[in-house]
């Protein structure tokens, strides 16, 4: 899950996007409002998490500028102000959910959850294919009854297979879904991860082939 965090005070973004990261998402970071609606543009977010006093564009004005470009990604809006008045304002600019400053994480973290759960209509409780199994909430997959160890990588990328099933994903998807926007990696990178994932795929009692190459084009779970 790639989030796009917005935030001004440069420590507070920092802290947040290291957590979140922990949490295994694919954090970009924007300082002001401007920045934030170029990213917009040029990836597709699964959400944003979006501080209210920005420079050059504020949080509301941009939340409306989201909605009003049919930006349908959840927003989780962040602010140090805690009345009403603020919080209606923000629900009415577009955003999903509201969170106050000073951010508990563990409330954050359970905030982005549910969001993401309503935001993705693909997106179930735990992920199942065959055999193998994902679930969001535990960070956990497992094969039959076997654990798979999975560097944080290897679960970003079984994750999204898992919620693409048999649509082929480009290694250029696969990269702008997981990796930062600063920190691209090569492309052959992802045939290391997935030759990575197949092995304790197999390790676990599983088919080798069960991510499938469709050659020229990317992988997908295989049927067999």
């Amino acid at each position: 899950m790639r989030i796009l965090l917005v935030e001004d005070d440069l420590r507070l973004a920092e802290t947040l996007a290291e957590a979140l990261t922990d949490q295994r998402y694919a954090v970009d970071l924007a300082s002001d409002g401007a920045l934030a609606w170029d990213y917009v543009k040029a990836i597709n977010y699964d959400l944003l998490l979006l501080d209210i006093m920005l420079p050059e564009i504020n949080g509301i004005s941009l939340c409306q500028k989201l909605r009003s470009h049919r930006y349908l990604m959840p927003i989780l809006m962040m602010t140090a102000k805690d009345t009403v008045t603020d919080k209606i304002t923000g629900l009415d600019a577009g955003a999903d959910d509201y969170i106050v400053k000073p951010i508990d994480l563990g409330e954050l973290f359970a905030r982005l959850r549910a969001l993401l759960r309503r935001g993705c209509a693909i997106t179930q409780p735990v992920l199942e294919w065959g055999n193998l199994r994902l679930d969001p909430s535990t960070y956990e997959a497992s094969y039959g009854h076997q654990i798979l160890q999975l560097t944080p990588k290897e679960y970003s990328i079984l994750e999204l297979l898992l919620r693409n099933g048999r649509r082929v994903l480009s290694r250029s998807e696969i990269i702008d879904h997981i990796w930062k926007i600063e920190t691209p990696p090569d492309e052959d990178t992802i045939k290391v991860h997935i030759r990575s994932l197949r092995k304790k795929i197999k390790a676990a009692g599983g088919s080798n082939n069960i991510i499938e190459t469709v050659h020229g084009v990317g992988y997908r779970l295989s049927n067999n």
